[in-house]
């Protein structure tokens, strides 16, 4: 445990010196974020009453996605992890008196919080500052704020494992392409990254929220703006705890049973 600590203490680190990427990321994503709040106040303006969430609630939802934005994303992959898999590098780890899984994990989260880290301070504090309809709201109480830094946790753990279970699918690949380019996208919609999930159809909403995508960033952000609460509130960490443990034993037995297949010739 002490060698993790001290790997993810690491890469923590190295992470933060990218400030001037992170400067470039602040000023793109709230372009982004100015965008879709217009977008939807003129939707909200001709049919306010059809919507299941507040606007005040999805502009803070908004604010949270693009702030938190690295955290949530299921797009973004280290291409030296892959080629590691291919390349046959990956017998290097084994080097390694750390579990492979765990320090890939560790890894990853690491490069996830610091990311984040550099770009959700000015979001934040700037769209807290703005005006009602576009600014962010606080949370209802402190109890609704530690529940929400709790599930954001878990979202960090639930998106990490889903990340490495699309790494470990290379052991059993060509090429990494092709789960790369379909795990995105669609893992970013049905977690609420392009729409929120309650304004998706009900029977929808209703699956997704019982599946791993619904213990995404659709969580703590409901969770933040109010929208879940109460015994959903319960129920929605224990999903995510749920998914946290199911998803990180699939992608440790994708490692390794890829481990067991790896077979490398040269010097």
């Amino acid at each position: 445990m002490k060698s993790l600590l001290a790997f993810f203490r690491m890469q923590l680190v190295k992470g933060l010196q990218y400030r001037t990427a992170a400067w470039a990321g602040v000023f793109t994503q709230f372009f982004w974020g100015f965008m879709e709040i217009q977008l939807y106040r003129a939707l909200y303006a001709a049919h306010a009453e059809r919507f299941p969430m507040a606007l005040g609630a999805l502009v803070s939802y908004i604010w949270l996605r693009q702030a938190f934005l690295a955290i949530f994303n299921t797009w973004s992959y280290e291409n030296e992890l892959f080629d590691m898999i291919l390349s046959g590098n990956v017998a290097y780890e084994l080097c390694r008196p750390v579990d492979v899984y765990g320090m890939w994990f560790v890894r990853n989260a690491a490069l996830r919080l610091s990311r984040a880290a550099l770009r959700c301070g000015p979001i934040l504090i700037v769209s807290a500052l703005l005006p009602s309809p576009w600014g962010l709201r606080l949370p209802a109480d402190w109890g609704a704020a530690a529940a929400f830094a709790m599930s954001m946790l878990l979202c960090l753990g639930v998106t990490t494992a889903l990340t490495l279970i699309v790494y470990f699918t290379c052991f059993y690949t060509l090429s990494h392409e092709g789960i790369r380019m379909v795990m995105g996208p669609l893992a970013d919609v049905l977690s609420g990254g392009i729409i929120p999930l309650p304004f998706m159809p009900a029977w929808m909403s209703g699956i997704l929220r019982y599946s791993p995508f619904g213990a995404m960033l659709n969580a703590p952000l409901r969770i933040y703006s109010g929208d879940i609460a109460g015994g959903a509130l319960a129920e929605t960490l224990l999903l995510q705890i749920f998914w946290l443990l199911a998803l990180g034993f699939l992608g440790w037995l994708l490692q390794h049973r890829g481990m067991r297949r790896l077979c490398l010739q040269g010097g």
